[in-house]
C-alpha cells in the first residue's frame, strides 16, 4: 500500500498540535532492558527540531498516517496491508472457484466444488466514483457506463482475469453500488425525519471522518448516522443473500469492493461489519467480514498490469447474457441488477453519493409548497441549506463540510462545555449569543466528507500526475495544481454525465418506480422499502441488523505504554499470530 501512496497524494493536511510519536516495537533485550526513550521516534515537520535523540532511521509509511489523523493501530495496519491487488491475485490462485449450476428441470441452484475447503465464490461491487475516474483516464469519449463495463469485463469476462492465473478464476457477479446507494439515501432521510439520532445528524459514509471522530472526538459519536455506507450495505446484501439462498457458509463467499478511497480498506476491517452482527448475537465481533478486500481506482490499473492486460483496450460491451450466471434470488437480482437503470446523477447533488441533497428533497416532499435555500460558506467545501415553508418559516437546516480543515471547525462547535471548578462560574468553553442562550450548531443534518471536493477526489483515485496519465497526455505535458483542478473537473463531468442511449432506459426506470406516486429525486422510498423487506424475508434477519451499524471510542496508547517484558511479549505474539 505504501508503494501506492505518497506524500504528494495528501492535499488536505492538518498541522499536528503535538509531535506524533510512533513506538518501534521490539522484543525486550536480555539482560538489559531498553529505556522507553529508545523505543520512540519523533516525527517532526520540516524546519522543526527533534526533542528525541537520533537513532536508526524509522520507516513510517502512510499506512500509519491515514486521513483519520489518528494513530493507526498495528492490527489495522496489518489488515489494510492485506487488502491489495496482490492479495486479490493470491486469493484467486488459491484454489478453483466455486461454480453455480442451475438445473433446467426445476430451476434449483447447486454449488459445485464445496469439497475443496479453499474454494470460494467470488463477487464484486464497484463505486460510481471509480468508474468516473477510469472513464476520465481512458478519455476519447469513454463514459462512466463504458468504464463500468470494462471493469466487469476485467473481473468476469473471457479475456480478463480468467485468461490467466493458476485456476483461471473470475468473479461470478459484479454489481454496481448504485442500488445500495439508493437504499442508504432513503434510509438516511427516514432516519432524519424520524428523529432517531441526536441532532445534528452527521453522515457516516466517509470512513476517514468516522475514524477521525472515534479516535479524537468521541463526543460526536451520538450524532453520527447509524445507517451503513453503500460499500458496507452492499457487502451485507451480497453475503447474507448468497449464504442463505445457496446454503453455504459466509466464509466461502469472497467479496471485493472497488472504491475511490484508501480508508475504505479500514472500513472493511471493522468488527461492526461482520457476520457476528447479522449471523450471531447482533454485537460486533471477530467474524466473517462483509467486505473481504478493497482496492482503489489506482489499483485497478496495477491489477491489469500484473496480469499483462491493457485496461484501456478492454471491451466496452456488456457480458453476453448467455455467459451470465443467474443470481439465486430473483427479487434481489432485480434490485441489484435492474434491467433498466439510469446512470445520470443530478449535478446539484455532491460527488459523494448525494446524502444531503436527497435528504433536502425528502424533507421538501413532506411539506408541499416548501423550497430549498442555499447559502455559500467561507469556501467551496462549506455551504448551508434551509428548507423554507410557503409562509417563510425555516423547517429544516442542513450544511455541507468537506475537508479536515472545515471538519475541525464543525467538531469544535459540537464540543460540550466543561463544568467550571469555580462556584457560580460559567461552564468552560460555553459561549453565549446576544439572547443569552448557549451558541452551537443549529443544523438538523450535516454531510461530512474527509476529502476536499468529495469522493471523486478520493485518495485512491487516479491523479493527473500519475505516470500513466502523463504518458497519455503526450509529450510536453507538465502536471501542476491547475492541471489537477482541470483533471478533477473531467472526473466530475464523467461522474454526473450519462450516455445518450440511457434516456429511454431512464424513462423506463422513472415510469416503473414513479407509478407508486412517491418519487423523490428519481428514487421511490416505497420501492426501496419493499426491496429491503424482501431482503429481510429471504434471509430471515431483522432489517435493523442488516442496515445499521455502530461506533465506539478508540483510545490510542501510542507513547503511553508502560508494559513490562511479559506483557510486551504477549502483545507482540498476538499481533504476529493474528489477522484480527
Amino acid at each position: 500500500m505504501s508503494a501506492i501512496l505518497s506524500a504528494d497524494d495528501l492535499n488536505d493536511f492538518i498541522s499536528p498540535g503535538v509531535a506524533c510519536i510512533k513506538p518501534v516495537e521490539t522484543l525486550p533485550a536480555a539482560p538489559q532492558q531498553p529505556k522507553e526513550s529508545e523505543l520512540e521516534y519523533e516525527v517532526v515537520l520540516d524546519g522543526q527540531h527533534s526533542s528525541v535523540s537520533a537513532g536508526a532511521p524509522a520507516e513510517i509509511s502512510l499506512t500509519d498516517c491515514l486521513a483519520c489523523s489518528g494513530c493507526v493501530t498495528s492490527a489495522e495496519a496489518v489488515l489494510v496491508s492485506l487488502q491489495s491487488h496482490n492479495e486479490l491475485l493470491n486469493v484467486l490462485d488459491q484454489a478453483p472457484a466455486l461454480q453455480i449450476r442451475r438445473h433446467e428441470e426445476d430451476g434449483s441452484v447447486k454449488v459445485e466444488g464445496l469439497e475443496n475447503p479453499d474454494s470460494k465464490l467470488f463477487v464484486a461491487s464497484v463505486s460510481p466514483q471509480t468508474r468516473a475516474s477510469l472513464a476520465a483516464a481512458a478519455g476519447g469519449g469513454v463514459s462512466k457506463r463504458d468504464a463500468g463495463r470494462m471493469i466487469t469485463q476485467l473481473l468476469s469476462g473471457r479475456n480478463g482475469l480468467r485468461a490467466g492465473g493458476k485456476w483461471n478464476n473470475s468473479f461470478t457477479w459484479v454489481a454496481d453500488t448504485n442500488a445500495a446507494r439508493a437504499a442508504c439515501l432513503v434510509l438516511g432521510a427516514e432516519e432524519v425525519v424520524g428523529n432517531k439520532v441526536a441532532k445534528p445528524i452527521l453522515t457516516s459514509s466517509c470512513p476517514g471522518w468516522v475514524c477521525y471522530a472515534e479516535k479524537t472526538h468521541p463526543y460526536v459519536l451520538p450524532h453520527i448516522s447509524k445507517i451503513k455506507s453503500p460499500q458496507a450495505l452492499m457487502g451485507t446484501l451480497l453475503k447474507t443473500t448468497l449464504s442463505r439462498t445457496l446454503g453455504i457458509s459466509p466464509d466461502r463467499i469472497w467479496h471485493l469492493a472497488v472504491m475511490p478511497c484508501f480508508d475504505k480498506k479500514l472500513e472493511a476491517s471493522r468488527e461492526e461489519l461482520t457476520d457476528s452482527v447479522w449471523n450471531g448475537n447482533g454485537q460486533p465481533g471477530r467474524g466473517v467480514r462483509d467486505v473481504d478486500c478493497v482496492i482503489t481506482s489506482k489499483e485497478i490499473l496495477m491489477l491489469t498490469e500484473s496480469r499483462g492486460i491493457d485496461f484501456f483496450s478492454i471491451s466496452k460491451e456488456p457480458i453476453p447474457i448467455s455467459s451470465r450466471v443467474p443470481f439465486p434470488d430473483s427479487g434481489v437480482r432485480e434490485f441489484i441488477f435492474p434491467a433498466h437503470q439510469s446512470d445520470r446523477l443530478d449535478p446539484a447533488a455532491s460527488t459523494s453519493g448525494g446524502n444531503l441533497y436527497y435528504t433536502l428533497q425528502y424533507v421538501t416532499s413532506q411539506h408541499p409548497g416548501s423550497r430549498i435555500k442555499t447559502t455559500p460558506g467561507r469556501n467551496v467545501d462549506v455551504a448551508e441549506f434551509s428548507v423554507i415553508s410557503s409562509s417563510g418559516d425555516v423547517l429544516f437546516r442542513a450544511a455541507r463540510y468537506y475537508g479536515f480543515r472545515n471538519i475541525q471547525n464543525l467538531v469544535r462547535k459540537l464540543k460540550p462545555a466543561r463544568p467550571s471548578r469555580m462556584p457560580g462560574a460559567r461552564a468552560v468553553g460555553a459561549t453565549r449569543k446576544a439572547t443569552g442562550k448557549p451558541s452551537g450548531l443549529e443544523y438538523d443534518y450535516v454531510e461530512v466528507m474527509a476529502c476536499p471536493g468529495g469522493c471523486t477526489n478520493g485518495g485512491g483515485q487516479i491523479k493527473v500526475d500519475d505516470p500513466l496519465i502523463v504518458e497519455r497526455k503526450g509529450t510536453g505535458f507538465q502536471p501542476g495544481p491547475q492541471e489537477q483542478k482541470q483533471w478533477l473537473a473531467e472526473v466530475d463531468e464523467a461522474y454526473f454525465s450519462a450516455d445518450e442511449s440511457e434516456s429511454e432506459s431512464s424513462e423506463s426506470t422513472t415510469k416503473m418506480r414513479g407509478e407508486r406516486g412517491d418519487l423523490v429525486g428519481n428514487i421511490s422510498p416505497s420501492y426501496i422499502q419493499d426491496n429491503l423487506a424482501h431482503w429481510s424475508s429471504v434471509t430471515g434477519i431483522d432489517l435493523d441488523k442488516l442496515v445499521s451499524t455502530s461506533y465506539r471510542e478508540v483510545i490510542s496508547d501510542v507513547g503511553k505504554s508502560k508494559m513490562n517484558d511479559t506483557e510486551r511479549v504477549v502483545q507482540l505474539a498476538s499481533k504476529i499470530g493474528g489477522g484480527w
